[in-house]
């Protein structure tokens, strides 16, 4: 008898299972059947329109195939989430105001409305798809999410918004049109990963972000892929850039970030913007093809960087200072494809140093009318001085002990796909009202 009472207090311990209840389409019948759920039901919608906005007050979980349509008719956020433990999954919403000032949104998970799982949805016509406005360790996994196309990118929405919400794990979305495919404000303790990001102003956007981890993810054909700014301890790690215009990754005022394991390729004015980001593990990327593959500026210190290959860029790399930069970490340099190196003793390490630069670069900088010179018999003789006796050169970088050989990063053939149909936009001039001169507006 007392094991029989002891196996009916645990099974009444444990929380109840919550009924499944079928929702028919049709005006005010999802908020109806919302008010008269219990904690814990599962209300299965059908094919149709569900006219809205609602507001979620209790932990359910709300399914349904991509035919049931949750409509908000322009009106503020289509679905808000104000309590723990809900989850939505598989049906379509659409029809957010259009009040940025308000962050009208698909959905909305607010303050106190943690774990919720926001999973394969199909997220149209809002202005921001999915804003994560406070609620704790949700999961937004596998949506479909494709934002407005005012003819002015600012005017749009973002494709997920994060905003103070630690433990967020963002997975497996696809993000096209909009402003910011993923944009993270004042919060930490994340996980983006394995993202895909088209046709937007940035494909990832940091700010005043923490501890946060962006791995796996693909911007493809953006204004910039990944910009880090006024953040701490980000990790960086196998991202794919290719086809942005500004930059494939930008560290703004970052600091203690690992960024390893990326490729950025193709049509990029630069491949990595580094200004005044301190204490930076940069290692193991590659950088391709772009107008300059690393900028470096706005005394930028402590950073290592190792292992990475630079590869066909205009111009290898364009520091704006005056101090000796050494770019190589326990006898491990970097790549790079204009370097006529050799290797007698085959240790993989290039027999002679590297530098990027010299003084008449330093000149062009900062003239750039004297490009016309840079042909003169003059000029050449700068050169061959400088290279001769390096004891002329300015302060700059350095790597001591080069590459022999590039790493590589493959892309899977859908995604070249995709990156081919990027090419060659930005030559088309349509850069909307983006100034990417002006990070503070960013």
């Amino acid at each position: 008898m007392r094991r029989i009472a002891l196996i009916l207090g645990l099974l009444a311990a444990l929380p109840a299972l919550g009924a499944e209840r079928a929702v028919a389409p049709g005006p005010g019948n999802l908020a109806a059947a919302i008010a008269g759920a219990a904690p814990g039901d599962v209300l299965t919608l059908t094919g149709g329109a569900y006219p809205g906005p609602v507001a979620i007050d209790r932990p359910l979980t709300i399914t349904g195939p991509e035919g049931a349509v949750v409509d908000g008719q322009g009106q503020g956020t289509v679905i808000t989430v104000d309590a723990p433990d809900v989850v939505l999954r598989g049906f379509t919403v659409t029809g957010s105001g259009g009040r940025n000032e308000d962050l009208d949104a698909g959905v909305k998970i607010l303050k106190g409305a943690d774990r919720a799982v926001i999973d394969g949805l199909v997220l149209a016509d809002n202005m921001h798809g999915i804003d994560v406005h406070g609620g704790r360790d949700a999961r937004v996994t596998n949506n479909r999410i494709t934002g407005r196309q005012n003819r002015q990118m600012n005017e749009r929405g973002n494709g997920i918004y994060v905003w103070n919400s630690p433990g967020t794990l963002l997975e497996g979305n696809v993000i096209r049109y909009g402003r910011d495919g993923i944009f993270s404000n004042a919060s930490a303790d994340s996980i983006y990963r394995g993202n895909v990001m088209r046709d937007l102003r940035f494909a990832v956007h940091f700010m005043y972000t923490r501890n946060t981890e962006v791995s796996d993810n693909i911007s493809i054909g953006n204004h910039l892929g990944f910009a880090i700014m006024f953040s701490d301890r980000a990790k960086i790690l196998r991202n794919l850039s290719l086809g942005d215009r500004e930059h494939g990754l930008m560290l703004n005022y970052a600091n203690n970030a690992d960024v390893t394991g990326n490729l950025v390729r193709g049509g990029t004015k630069k491949c990595l913007f580094i200004y005044n980001a301190h204490k930076n593990l940069i290692w193991d990327n590659r950088f391709q093809d772009c107008g300059i593959g690393l900028h470096f500026t706005a005394g930028s210190e402590r950073n290592v960087l190792t292992g990475n290959a630079f590869i066909g860029n205009r111009e290898q790399v364009k520091y704006v200072g005056t101090r000796f930069m050494e770019w190589s970490h326990e006898g491990r340099g970097n790549f790079w494809s204009d370097h006529p190196a050799y290797d007698l003793n085959g240790d993989g390490v290039a027999d002679g140093t590297y530098r990027p630069n010299d003084l008449i670069d330093h000149i062009l900088w900062s003239q750039p009318a004297a490009s016309l010179l840079t042909g003169s018999p003059a000029v050449q003789l700068v050169r061959w001085s400088q290279s001769s006796f390096p004891a002329t050169l300015p302060g700059g970088v350095t790597d001591s002990h080069p590459l022999m050989r590039p790493l590589t990063i493959p892309v899977p053939p859908q995604i070249a796909a995709f990156e081919a149909e990027a090419a060659g936009r930005w030559a088309k001039g349509t850069y909307d009202d983006i100034d990417p001169d002006d990070l503070a507006s960013h």
